[in-house]
């Protein structure tokens, strides 16, 4: 059972490991990396919506927002392709999975 959750900690877990509800304390910038028409058929009121392949375009912006990331998506995988593209270009970013799991907890703080 633990391997099991291992691996999918890894499939879907945060480019780097922390408690998302601190995260969300600290104002962060959340982006839906989902197409725009996904993204209109539901997201997180305060997110941004840079699909997955433009946030090459959007990195100097992220960057000078100088704030913690958290990336979603519909199931995690975008999200998770998306925190590591941004942690490699050092930008502090957590994959937060799917955006409603997310907004659940958004609406907390």
């Amino acid at each position: 059972m633990k391997i099991m959750f291992d691996f999918l900690k890894k499939l879907v877990g945060p480019a780097e490991e922390a408690d998302l509800s601190e995260v969300l304390k600290r104002d962060p910038m959340i982006i839906d990396v989902r197409s725009p028409f996904e993204y209109e058929q539901g997201h997180i009121q305060r997110s941004v919506n840079i699909p997955v392949n433009e946030l090459k375009k959007k990195l100097g912006d992220i960057k000078r927002s100088g704030s913690p990331v958290i990336v979603v998506c519909r199931s995690g995988a975008r999200s998770k392709m998306a925190a590591e593209f941004l942690q490699q270009a050092g930008v502090e970013v957590y994959n937060g999975g799917p955006w409603s799991a997310v907004a659940q907890r958004e609406l907390l703080y």
